[in-house]
């Protein structure tokens, strides 16, 4: 299947069947010295399990990480990286649709098209759980930014129409949030809306926002590998993300351009913006602002008891569902953005350093 690698330097490939064995993911361009270690990386994907909530149906995900090769005494040795990621309750509770089959708002009918039939479902990448495998390459890339002094801070925004408002929000809450909103008013309406969807079998989406900060200026390509385009290609791939924008985005729309243009200042000998509008991007380069996106995150398909199918012959069919689904896929997705989110960025430092000629003279030369 081409289209399972992503990165030019630092790079990823994620492989694995999410019915079968387990998945994984290899790095390749780590550079050696980078501190990680398993338990790094399972913290970080303990962040994308299902908590235990109303609003959630029971499972429980126990991906647990092994740190194949690459990493040696805490500390990335230069080599490819390998993580296998098994789940010892994948199959609690759940029962394949039959493979002749269309779920309504799934891929089958386009993988079939694409692929032919007789692929098991959730076997191909557009399953969600691939994305395990997304976080564990991108707690190495967290790590990797985090000695360059890059720092992430991620959570949920909004969910159906309940919203956070920054002025009641404390980031010390996100993490230990059960939707991980941190507004607490925001989040106990949000609660709340959601448990009236499970009752009716129905779900919700969501707004993930992620800021990142202390990322030099001059990061990204100015013309096709801008910033913000590459940003943007790695999380739209995510599976159920459906929209991104960054800075002050589609609400931008309503200001003037002489409203939304962030002007200049001098402050210590330093230019800096007065107003972060452009949500720290500037020609599709990072402006050493903070980098302001969010990435919306689609309802699943709602469940129900019964839906209405298609078979591959075009008739109708209708099957019992016994798959179990969250309500709202927002609180997990806010890792896999962060994740992409860093792989692209890492990606894009590693590039940066070729830019000069100085900088390679420097490295050389000395």
């Amino acid at each position: 299947m081409a289209g399972a690698a992503f990165g030019k330097l630092f790079t990823v490939t994620t492989w694995g069947e999410p019915q079968g064995g387990g998945i994984g993911v290899i790095i390749d361009g780590v550079p050696r010295g980078v501190k990680i270690n398993e338990n790094d990386v399972q913290s970080y994907l303990n962040r994308r399990k299902p908590v235990a909530a109303p609003f959630e149906a029971g499972r429980h995900e126990n991906d647990f990480v092994s740190i194949n090769s690459g990493v040696r005494d805490g500390l990335t040795d230069g080599m490819p990286i390998s993580m296998t990621i098994t789940n010892s309750a994948l199959r609690a509770g759940a029962s394949a649709a039959p493979e002749d089959i269309f779920r309504p708002g799934l891929s089958d009918m386009a993988i079939t098209a694409k692929y032919g039939p007789g692929l098991p479902r959730g076997g191909i990448g557009a399953a969600w759980r691939e994305s395990a495998a997304r976080v564990a390459a991108g707690a190495v890339a967290v790590a990797f930014l985090k000695q360059l002094g890059i720092e992430f801070i991620s959570y949920v925004k909004s969910i159906g129409p309940h919203r956070i408002v920054y002025s009641n929000c404390s980031t010390d809450r996100v993490l230990n949030s059960v939707l991980k909103m941190p507004d607490a008013d925001a989040e106990a309406k949000a609660l709340a809306f959601l448990e009236e969807l499970k009752k009716k079998g129905d779900t919700a989406g969501g707004i993930v926002e992620v800021i990142i900060s202390g990322v030099p200026a001059g990061v990204g390509e100015p013309v096709f590998d801008k910033l913000d385009a590459r940003l943007a290609g790695g999380i739209m791939s995510i599976g159920m993300v459906n929209g991104i924008e960054f800075g002050e985005g589609f609400d931008g729309l309503k200001l003037t351009g002489s409203e939304i243009t962030d002007g200049l200042v001098g402050r210590q000998g330093q230019i800096e913006k007065a107003t972060n509008n452009s949500g720290g991007l500037t020609g599709g380069l990072s402006d050493g602002d903070e980098i302001i996106l969010r990435a919306s995150i689609q309802p699943l398909p709602a469940p129900g008891k019964e839906k209405e199918a298609v078979k591959a012959d075009g008739t109708r069919s209708a099957y019992e569902s016994s798959e179990i689904i969250d309500t709202t896929i927002a609180p997990r997705a806010v890792v896999v953005v962060e994740a992409m989110s860093a792989l692209v960025l890492a990606d894009l430092m590693l590039e940066n350093m070729l830019s000069r000629m100085d900088r390679i003279e420097a490295f050389y030369r000395k």
